[in-house]
């Protein structure tokens, strides 16, 4: 009985990693959404203001961050996929010996690696951002 509780309970603690790296996912994605919602915000606002006489470079701009975004999205997307894999793949008592590790650290693995792609497309987008806003700066200057 007790050796029972002692694997039941190794497998939540086994389990409870890809969790908190699901959780981390979600919180990305919110990340993402948000940032990507003041692009659309800001395109919406370019697309209406003919007056601007930039429009087309900036809306050149915004388009390059939004392609960034949805890299970063669906990057995370699949990481979170995977993660659920993983989860599953520790839940599942038939999937037993070398192919379950397998499953497992490549779902895992597969994960960690998308996780870490999403990520660098968010400090690419960051970075475009920046160069964004350094440019509005100079733009303002020379008006």
């Amino acid at each position: 009985m007790n050796n029972t509780l002692d694997a039941a309970a190794h497998m939540v603690q086994l389990a409870l990693t890809p969790v908190f790296l699901l959780s981390a996912t979600a919180t990305l994605l919110n990340v993402f959404a948000a940032r990507l919602a003041r692009i659309a915000d800001r395109v919406h606002t370019l697309s209406h203001d003919s007056q601007e006489p930039a429009r087309d470079e900036l809306l050149g701009m915004l388009r390059n961050r939004s392609r960034m975004l949805e890299i970063a999205v669906t990057l995370s997307a699949l990481s979170g996929g995977l993660t659920c894999v993983a989860v599953l793949v520790l839940f599942l008592d038939e999937l037993r010996g070398t192919a379950a590790a397998k499953l497992l650290f490549l779902s895992f693995g597969g994960a960690i690696i998308l996780t870490m792609a999403a990520l660098g497309a968010f400090v690419t987008e960051v970075l475009l951002a920046a160069r964004f806003i350094r440019w509005s700066v100079r733009h303002a200057r020379a008006t």
